[in-house]
């Protein structure tokens, strides 16, 4: 496989065919870096993904204040910050991991890049994990930038219980790139792609605790939403800065996440498409 980035102009499906090419790289890890190279080579070329991969996670956040500061949140234990950090993660996970990746593994399946590149050394995992690659880093950073600057904006201080808020973080990364390519069976196009987001999306945003947290929900309701794939994770990280989460709600927010990770990576292993829709 080459480690070369595709040359300017070069087609999606072209890239893809040059990333799968070379034998000089028979390692899993360089064959999935310089595919992950020219993945981001091709994700820069798409100014829309990228720009809402980049800023609506860093926006969303900030739009929030307005209307967390209308809520009950001392009747429930929780502050403006202990809301707004997690909730971070969470448009990252979705905005820059999630969605982007949904559109990824369908262009190029449509491209016929995916089936191209298995007919060289890259195994089925290893294709799926280098498309995820520059996703998931972008994800990771903005996670990261996004808790320290509401940390310091917001005067919620060091995490009490960091260890909850490092798990969480890592198991969203390595649920959410699986579940895009599951979504991305459903469309046909880039476009469809975008559709194919949408209810995943929405119920992760309004019942996984981002917009309103599962502590003011009716109980049946919030116990019903805790089941949600993105809940977990702001579960742990909203426990690791409040330093609260009990014992039997980790544990459940961890085979929760553990759960849908593992479903999700058996149904990309069963069901993923590799062929074009038609």
């Amino acid at each position: 496989m080459s480690a070369t980035v595709p040359a300017t102009g070069q087609t999606g499906a072209g890239a893809g065919a040059g990333a799968g090419a070379d034998t000089g790289t028979t390692t899993a890890a360089g064959r999935m870096a310089a595919l992950a190279r020219a993945e981001l080579t091709l994700l820069g070329r798409s100014k829309a993904t990228l720009a809402a991969a980049v800023f609506m996670p860093l926006v969303l956040p900030f739009s929030l204040r307005s209307t967390i500061d209308q809520m009950d949140l001392k009747g429930a234990g929780l502050s403006v910050g202990s809301v707004i950090v997690p909730s971070s993660v969470g448009f990252a996970l979705l905005f820059a991991v999630y969605s982007p990746l949904v559109s990824v593994y369908a262009a190029r399946r449509e491209e016929l890049v995916l089936k191209r590149l298995r007919t060289g050394e890259l195994r089925d995992a290893e294709i799926l994990a280098g498309a995820a690659l520059p996703s998931a880093a972008i994800g990771l950073v903005q996670c990261l930038v996004l808790t320290v600057a509401c940390a310091a904006l917001l005067d919620v201080g060091a995490p009490r219980a960091p260890h909850l808020a490092v798990l969480g973080l890592l198991l969203g990364l390595a649920m959410w790139p699986p579940l895009a390519a599951i979504t991305a069976n459903f469309s046909k196009s880039v476009e469809g792609a975008q559709v194919a987001t949408m209810p995943l999306m929405l119920v992760s945003l309004f019942g996984s605790g981002t917009f309103f947290p599962l502590q003011l929900m009716p109980d049946q309701l919030a116990s019903a939403c805790e089941l949600l794939p993105l809940t977990p994770v702001i579960t742990l990280i909203r426990g690791g800065w409040t330093g609260d989460l009990s014992a039997h709600d980790t544990l459940g927010a961890l085979g929760t996440a553990v759960a849908w990770t593992v479903f999700a990576v058996f149904a990309v292993r069963r069901w993923f498409r590799w062929e074009p829709r038609r």
